[in-house]
């Protein structure tokens, strides 16, 4: 088991009517928490680096990816790597490019911010570069909450749109608009589960949740009965991380060794992993073959 491509994980998501767990990475200590779940669980997980990530590392997107493709690669499960919602149009021509390289092996290019005549073009040109270079790549459809107003709460995916949308474009996975809402801090949000599955009878690609922190477990196994095969979480992680680090630190105020404190996010970031994956995901059987 170790580094494997986000389309061999999505395959098999969609061959046993299930879903893959997507994880956004900040730190090396989410990453290596991440993969630590992961493995506690047996079950197989995407890392993910988003535009907004990457900007925190100052435009460098190098060495974080290279450090999860090695965590990747000497993982005991399969870890694969997407590019997540990224917008900047100089951002994704170089990721593009240089993705495969760092071990990425699939993208989300996020436009859903234009009109919908433009969402199309611009999703379908860099649609067809990225596939030049082997990359799987998602879009998204009807904007999801809580993106700066660019997001609107509320907003839902129309199924003949959807379908409409993929043919034009292209891509091999469609995130939608479903009732979840990003960075929420509460797992409160209801989604549109009779819409999630017809929008999965319409369109010939998997369907994405994005939000899904803001999700009960209960409700986020509903919708993946339902249709979803790829799910998104980052905020559930970023609250677990500050969590154990606040603790830490109320507990020690002599405390200055970051190795220390930072050790207590990481843990649990790995225990919510964990916990999400063994609710949701089905153990990887001893005879997968999509790792690499």
């Amino acid at each position: 088991m170790s580094r494997t491509t986000t389309r061999e994980l999505v395959d098999d998501a969609v061959s046993r009517d299930g879903a893959v767990l997507a994880f956004n990475v900040i730190t090396l200590e989410h990453a290596e928490g991440i993969v630590t779940g992961a493995e506690t669980a047996g079950t197989p997980v995407l890392l993910q680096l988003s535009e907004n990530a990457i900007r925190y590392h100052g435009g460098r997107f190098a060495p974080l990816l290279a450090a999860c493709d090695r965590l990747a690669d000497e993982s005991a499960v399969p870890v694969g790597l997407h590019l997540d919602h990224i917008q900047d149009a100089q951002l994704s021509e170089e990721l593009i490019s240089f993705a495969g390289a760092l071990g990425a092996t699939s993208i989300m290019v996020d436009e859903a911010h234009h009109d919908y005549a433009q969402n199309v073009a611009r999703t379908a040109a860099s649609a067809r570069r990225a596939h030049e270079r082997g990359l799987w790549v998602e879009a998204e459809l009807g904007a999801i909450g809580g993106k700066d107003g660019a997001h609107a709460p509320g907003v839902r995916t129309d199924p003949a749109e959807a379908a409409s949308f993929v043919e034009a474009t292209g891509v091999d996975g469609l995130a939608v608009a479903v009732g979840s809402s990003h960075a929420m801090t509460t797992a409160d949000a209801r989604l549109d589960l009779p819409l999630i599955s017809e929008l999965a009878r319409a369109v010939t690609v998997p369907l994405v949740l994005h939000g899904s922190s803001g999700v009960p477990v209960e409700t986020l196994a509903a919708a993946i009965s339902s249709g979803i095969r790829k799910v998104n979480v980052g905020t559930a992680l970023n609250v677990a991380f500050t969590g154990g680090v606040r603790s830490f630190l109320d507990s020690d105020s002599a405390a200055n060794d970051p190795r220390r404190y930072l050790a207590r996010g990481r843990d649990n970031i790995a225990e919510t992993v964990a916990a999400l994956c063994g609710q949701l995901v089905a153990p990887v059987p001893t005879t997968y073959e999509g790792a690499r």
